[in-house]
């Protein structure tokens, strides 16, 4: 017999202990240990932040000289740290790319990280399409407003046609990796496609 999905799992319970926002934050802090993409006062730009569990990680790595901003449609609940603001808006949007700019004084960031997940309609071929448009445009940004040798983390779905982001983000990077961090549910296919060094 398979063993339930529990969505109350270690990772549920660890995040609540120590003051993570979300489970997801394991996700990218297995990723930076693996990879070092983030460093001391980098500025890292997390799309689809909410709740910010994504920027409490890159927060603590880059501390206080250091600037996190994150965007997402849903509002972020406000940091404590001045370094670390959340911008309400939609990703697809230029001008929350222009209002980053305006307050937060930054148009290139040294990482793009991106947890986003579409609002899913249970028909694989539809949200997989959406996952991928998602994904699609995160490199779009990063084309824009991540620095050269800059790196991007974004999540990809069951259904996605991985060889293709793959071959679109090897277009931009030196180096594409797949990684799967132990946090992601043992059920879940879900993956991080890794491009390392903007060319």
């Amino acid at each position: 017999m398979s063993k339930r999905f529990d969505p109350k799992d270690k990772y549920f319970q660890k995040a609540k202990d120590e003051g993570y926002r979300a489970r997801s934050a394991f996700k990218l802090d297995a990723i930076q240990k693996r990879f070092k993409l983030i460093r001391s006062a980098d500025k890292v730009l997390d799309l689809g932040a909410a709740p910010g569990s994504f920027m409490q990680i890159a927060g603590r790595i880059v501390g206080d000289k250091g600037l996190v901003v994150g965007i997402d449609l849903l509002p972020i609940k406000p940091f404590r740290q001045l370094t670390m603001l959340a911008f309400e808006g939609d990703i697809f949007d230029e001008a929350v790319y222009e209002k980053v700019e305006v307050e937060a004084g930054v148009t290139l960031f040294d990482v793009i990280t991106s947890d986003l997940a579409p609002a899913t309609t249970g028909i694989k071929s539809v949200d997989a399409g959406r996952s991928f448009q998602l994904n699609e445009q995160v490199l779009k940004v990063s084309e824009g407003h991540l620095k050269r040798g800059g790196h991007v983390v974004m999540k990809a779905f069951p259904g996605v046609d991985h060889s293709e982001l793959i071959r679109l983000a090897k277009k931009q990077f030196m180096h594409v990796k797949l990684f799967k961090p132990d946090a992601v549910r043992k059920s879940s296919k879900e993956v991080y496609i890794i491009g390392i060094g903007k060319l």
